[in-house]
């Protein structure tokens, strides 16, 4: 150890990330077996699973604010981070530490070796596993009193599916991971409806009308009581509840939680005044999140999908419609499936567009992203890097002193121009 690693933190977060680099392992046996061994931890412990293709993290989030507005303990679990790899895991608001994330790399090292030499490599617990094995451990070990879990991927097949949820949720159903989960809206709504377990209540948001026959017939097989966003609040969106979160996609994510709260039950005391509150003081950065750069107003936003695209092409359009010009986009992306929809998007909306290539194995490279571009596009591009578009904590190189910087695509990218403006 270090002075300036007191803890070893560089050392286990390498560790873990060497895992990660392996690539993705799915299939809920290897996290069965880990539970085992730590002593199931996530049983006896209440929680809320939270799927969707979209919306998932927002929704997630929103239910940690209503619960901790009705006075519980509450756990949180999402993915991926946007600067520190503790933002995954917070008991009542606060992150795991440095301290508590070295802790327990050293707790689940010596289990996870032993899974392995008793099964071989496949065996061995990936970074996806071991992060929510530390959540649930962390989650029994704090005293929570009820746990919101977000869905890594999928549904079905994701780590976080041995717990028996007090609801499940739904948020939303897109063409997204269709070389995991399908190329077909039905076949990923049969992967996403995979946390629906019997007897238990389901929410779901505004799906695509493929997707709610067959989540509605999963159901009905479990014998799982479904409500839907559609049946409570109507299609139009204005009689939708607000929340501090901008953006009508935000609203329909608002009531879609607000409906797993009640579906929690009288014994949670959450009455509409509660989630009332809560919806107006959620935490969620990163979606459509306005800042101010150097004193130079700039949205975050995490729009990485088709779905998310169409999102996108809304909140543009009243940007624009707010400031009366095109804005400045920075946009980097992994994968050329949602690259394209993404660009197309831009293009509509854009004075300038800013290429950044995301320091993921799968993003997108500047010569892609060119090539992505439609045809349409006669504006200026650059190719850039987030160093020197962000050199310093409180300064933005895009654009002249006039122009709105919208820093749009991957959430890995928005994690990379958050740590640059934080200094981290």
């Amino acid at each position: 150890m270090s002075a300036s690693d007191p803890a070893g933190y560089a050392a286990v977060t390498a560790q873990l990330f060497a895992l990660k680099a392996r690539g993705a392992k799915h299939g809920i046996d290897r996290m069965r077996v880990l539970s085992a061994a730590l002593g199931h931890p996530e049983r006896g412990l209440p929680v809320v699973h939270v799927a969707g293709t979209n919306g998932k993290g927002s929704v997630s989030a929103m239910l940690e604010a209503i619960l901790h507005a009705a006075g519980w303990r509450t756990g949180l679990y999402t993915s991926p981070h946007l600067v520190h790899l503790g933002e995954r895991v917070q008991v009542a608001r606060k992150p795991l530490t440095t301290e508590e994330i070295v802790a327990y790399v050293r707790e689940l090292t010596p289990i996870g070796a032993k899974l392995e030499a008793a099964g071989g490599a496949d065996d061995a617990p990936s970074f996806f596993e071991l992060l929510t094995a530390m959540a649930f451990l962390q989650f029994k070990r704090k005293g929570c009193d009820i746990g919101v879990i977000e869905v890594g991927l999928g549904g079905r097949l994701d780590a976080t599916n041995i717990v028996t949820p007090e609801v499940s949720v739904i948020t939303s159903i897109g063409l997204d991971h269709c070389e995991l989960l399908g190329g077909e809206i039905g076949l990923i709504a049969a992967e996403k409806a995979g946390i629906v377990k019997p007897g238990r209540p389901v929410v779901i948001g505004r799906l695509p009308p493929e997707a709610e026959a067959v989540v509605r017939k999963i159901a009905v097989e479990r014998g799982a009581p479904v409500t839907s966003v559609r049946e409570v609040f109507g299609e139009s969106g204005e009689n939708y509840p607000a929340t501090n979160l901008e953006g009508d996609y935000q609203r329909w994510n608002a009531a879609t939680a607000t409906l797993a709260a009640r579906a929690l039950g009288p014994q949670w005391k959450i009455d509409e005044a509660v989630i009332a509150r809560g919806l107006r003081q959620v935490d969620w950065p990163g979606r459509w999140q306005r800042v101010r750069i150097g004193g130079r107003p700039a949205v975050l936003d995490a729009s990485h999908n088709p779905e998310g695209a169409q999102v996108l092409d809304a909140n543009l359009t009243k940007l624009r419609e707010e400031t009366g010009k095109a804005p400045v986009v920075i946009v980097g992306v992994l994968g050329a499936d949602r690259a394209k929809p993404l660009l197309e998007v831009i293009a509509r909306h854009a004075k300038e567009i800013h290429f950044v290539v995301p320091a993921q194995p799968r993003a997108c490279g500047y010569e892609e992203l060119e090539a992505l571009l439609p045809a349409t596009w006669k504006g200026r591009t650059v190719r850039a890097t987030v160093a020197g578009l962000f050199p310093a904590p409180d300064m933005c190189t895009a654009g002249g002193p006039d122009d709105v910087v919208v820093t749009t695509g991957s959430i890995y990218l928005l994690g990379e121009v958050m740590g640059r403006l934080q200094g981290a």
